[in-house]
């Protein structure tokens, strides 16, 4: 029997999910995602970066500044 406390243990692999706007909804079980910059597993309960529109989950703040830098760079360019 579990405790309100004990927290079962994942499934291994990696999970998938869909990112929403302030949560995100585990569509396959799973004990990580990846980030999508640095390729880096990323525990779910550790997972607080992502992006609803690219639906792509990041490491560490940085690595969203990373992600979108190129990503708005990569607009400016179409616009030209």
């Amino acid at each position: 029997m579990l405790n309100r406390t004990d927290r079962p243990v994942p499934m291994p692999g990696e999970a998938e999910v869909r990112y929403l706007d302030g949560d995100f909804r585990v569509i396959r079980p799973g004990a990580f995602v990846r980030c999508a910059v640095t390729g880096a597993e990323i525990p779910l309960e550790e997972l607080r970066y992502w992006s609803v529109d690219l639906q792509e989950a990041y490491a560490s703040p940085e690595a969203v500044l990373q992600r979108h830098a190129g990503f708005y760079d990569d607009k400016r360019a179409d616009r030209r």
